[in-house]
């Protein structure tokens, strides 16, 4: 049974039983009231009828038909043998049978001061059984019994007619209750109707887009509806991250690979090198002089690049991994001091020129910081012509300290600049030698720059050169700390 028809059925229940409750309150006050009514007309009939039997005037019989008629009247001596018996008539005039199964006649008690007309009212059946006397008994001054009683019949029929009726109506009222009610219960499961539809809507489509209306409501459907949207955000946002997830899988997938064959092809070549002079070497190069000694300096050439790459290698695992850096006061000043006068002596023919605003002291590792400035500087011998500018600004600007490396070479177009601190990556796709190292130069110092809890920042554009600005937290003097702290006590 669906949810509607529950609802109505109960609701049909609760009118039913309503229905009832009132209908039989309604019938036994209407019998009780019609008791009343009855009893006191017998109440007002006896007393003429016990002035005539009193008075015992000739014609007792026809003054009491005259003065209550209709009405059944029996009088009984003492001793409960009759004197006389007048009996009713029902509407239409139709004789009432005798009545039957009278009380006691030794009640009610004699007359007394306490109780001045005791009586009783009884209801009692006809001698053929078909109808019922509502009689009233008294006791008379010389001992005898007054019984004064009245047929039933039309507040019977009053009664069944009140039945009919009530049927007829309850009959009536549930079938307007059961329609009526089956339109409101309609129409308040509107909304239960649209939460289903908008079910049915992402089950059949997917999209987790749609929302179930009427959450602004503050109704039990409006509480329904912000569940389902709550818990529609939140299987939204599993898929969401679950796509973010299998996306970055794939992407340190291809990486993964990219990064294998990267490994791959930069391994390769140093070691068909080297394969080829040991080979050279076989060939007879021992017996002559020269070949040898071209040979051994190959293989020395290649094993060094070869070593080369595998610490690099190794350097950018430990970064992976969060290994800590040796930390102490670090002058940046004299590091790039020390990185220029290397570069000029590698390689006069790119000039370097330094500025430096303010004294620059951060907390780092001073061999990894100089091999950030070695690398900056490298990629500029590398990626420009000889004669290329290279200018080093070292200054501070609030707690920070900024480096910053600027050329005046070629520049890079967006594509390539988004993509140099990737490992492995070389605008070259070719990667001849003749066009850079392996890759990995621009990484190490992105890597090295994160493990001292600094950023870098690239700029650059065709025929505007290259910048590069490394950002390091300054470092806290913890003497000069606590000095300016004694001081600011006193």
């Amino acid at each position: 049974m669906s949810l509607r028809a529950r609802l109505v059925a109960a609701t049909s229940v609760v009118a039913l039983i309503a229905l009832v409750i009132a209908g039989v309150a309604t019938y036994a006050a209407y019998s009780s009231s019609q008791l009343r009514q009855i009893d006191d007309s017998l109440q007002r009939a006896h007393e003429p009828i016990e002035v005539l039997v009193t008075a015992d005037a000739p014609g007792l019989e026809l003054g009491i038909e005259r003065a209550v008629p209709g009405s059944f009247v029996e009088l009984q001596r003492a001793d409960g043998t009759t004197v006389f018996a007048i009996p009713g008539r029902e509407p239409g005039h139709e004789i009432l049978a005798n009545v039957t199964n009278l009380p006691a006649m030794s009640w009610p008690p004699q007359r007394s001061g306490a109780d001045p007309d005791p009586s009783k009212f009884v209801t009692v059946p006809t001698t053929d059984g078909d109808g019922e006397v509502r009689v009233r008994i008294s006791r008379l001054d010389n001992g005898g019994f007054l019984v004064v009683g009245q047929s039933l019949h039309e507040a019977t029929e009053a009664r069944r007619r009140l039945l009919t009726i009530q049927a007829a109506v309850a009959t009536a009222a549930l079938l307007f209750a059961g329609i009526i009610g089956w339109i409101l219960v309609r129409i308040g499961l509107r909304p239960l109707r649209r939460v289903e539809q908008t079910a049915l809507l992402i089950a059949a489509g997917g999209d987790l887009d749609h929302r179930v209306p009427g959450a602004d409501q503050p109704t039990e459907v409006g509480r329904l509806a912000t569940a389902l949207n709550t818990m529609l955000g939140q299987i939204r946002g599993a898929f969401e991250q679950r796509d973010v997830t299998e996306a970055a899988l794939r992407s340190s997938e291809e990486r993964m690979r990219r990064f294998v064959a990267d490994v791959s092809h930069e391994l390769r070549t140093p070691l068909a090198a080297v394969s080829a002079y040991t080979e050279l070497f076989g060939r007879g190069a021992r017996d002559h002089p020269a070949d040898l000694e071209r040979a051994l300096h190959g293989i020395d050439i290649e094993t060094a690049r070869m070593h080369e790459l595998v610490e690099e290698l190794l350097l950018l695992a430990r970064l992976d991994e969060g290994r800590p850096l040796d930390r102490s006061r670090v002058d940046l000043s004299e590091i790039v001091v020390q990185a220029i006068s290397a570069a000029r002596t590698v390689a006069p023919e790119w000039l370097v020129s330094l500025k430096v605003t303010d004294v620059v002291t951060v907390d780092g590792d001073a061999g990894r910081l100089r091999q950030v400035i070695d690398n900056l500087l490298a990629n500029v011998r590398t990626h420009t012509p000889p004669g290329t500018t290279t200018s080093i600004d070292v200054r501070t600007e609030g707690d920070t300290a900024v480096l910053t490396v600027r050329d005046n070479g070629p520049g890079m177009p967006p594509e390539q600049s988004a993509r140099v601190f990737e490992r492995f990556y070389r605008a070259d796709v070719s990667r001849s030698r003749s066009s850079g190292g392996a890759g990995l130069g621009l990484a190490i110092v992105k890597g090295l720059v994160a493990a001292h809890n600094g950023t870098v920042l690239l700029e650059t554009s065709p025929g505007a050169g290259l910048a590069v600005a490394i950002r390091l937290p300054l470092r806290v003097d913890t003497d000069i700390a606590e000095t300016t702290s004694g001081d600011s006590n006193r």
